[in-house]
């Protein structure tokens, strides 16, 4: 495994993990998942320079339209629960209360 690898392993376990156990704003939340589909893009256009193929260069332009849909749909999100619920605490959103 080479360096490049294990960064970005590394970069995506640690969003991981902090999406998983940092679970206290939204915003963080949207953080977290931002910086998985950073890492996920960076992999996949590094990918084809390391096994020195063509490039299919339409997928991570796709990733990186969907990272933009998932950062709008999200922030939209933050916007709305923050006018309604006053803060952006993950513990105040509960489904049972709509």
């Amino acid at each position: 495994m080479t360096l490049l690898h294990l960064s970005f392993y590394s970069a995506f376990t640690l969003s991981a993990l902090g999406l998983a156990f940092h679970r206290t704003h939204l915003i963080s939340a949207l953080l977290c998942l931002e910086s998985m589909m950073l890492s996920l893009y960076i992999a996949l256009t590094m990918w084809p320079i390391q096994t020195q193929t063509a490039s299919p260069t339409i997928i991570p332009i796709l990733m990186l339209a969907f990272s933009a849909c998932e950062a709008g749909t999200g922030l939209a999100l933050l916007v709305a629960s923050t006018r309604t619920h006053g803060s952006d605490h993950l513990h105040n959103l509960n489904l049972l209360q709509c």
